[in-house]
């Protein structure tokens, strides 16, 4: 079906997305780059998403678009789930964890910003999983990079400054 017959149709169309060249690599992840920084997340990601179509072991391109669905977090369903299957896949077992914990991390933010009930006790959890990843990157970080210090820093303080703690334990024989 071409374009003409598209713009007639009344059903959703299926389209087969054109591929990427390898020489076009370098400049698409430089212009997924400039996108999120843009905070234009959805278009960063399908940019990365054409990379990968290319090079799917780009892991330039599997961390922007693993930042890309963290910054969709509370937007749509589902980008969580991804993230945490890009992050599974990369090569280097530090940035495995360093990402995992930015992920949960985030979901904490996430969750700090909703005014769903229990949020608050969602994001003390989210945090202190982001904190722990941090934690077990930084036992095998042999780099002077301490990126996961600054991290797990930045998650204690985000617990204090909003006196977050654990969920209340339901204490069910009250009611007998």
């Amino acid at each position: 079906m071409n374009l003409q017959e598209l713009k007639k149709s009344e059903e959703s169309p299926a389209f087969h997305l054109k591929p990427l060249s390898k020489e076009a690599v370098g400049p698409a992840l430089a212009r997924a780059e400039h996108y999120r920084l843009l905070n234009q997340p959805g278009v960063a990601e399908s940019i990365c998403l054409d990379i990968l179509g290319v090079e799917p072991e780009n892991q330039k391109a599997k961390i922007v678009l693993l930042l890309s669905l963290t910054d969709q977090f509370g937007q749509s369903q589902g980008k969580a789930k991804m993230a945490e299957d890009i992050a599974n896949s990369l090569s280097d077992p530090y940035s495995k964890l360093y990402y995992l914990g930015l992920i949960h991390e985030r979901q904490g933010n996430t969750a700090l910003n909703s005014s769903n009930p229990g949020s608050g006790f969602d994001a003390y959890e989210w945090y202190l999983e982001a904190m722990d990843f941090y934690e077990q990157a930084e036992e095998i970080n042999s780099s002077a990079n301490e990126d996961v210090v600054l991290r797990w820093n930045s998650c204690a303080r985000v617990i204090m400054q909003n006196h977050l703690k654990r969920r209340p334990k339901d204490n069910y024989a009250d009611f007998e």
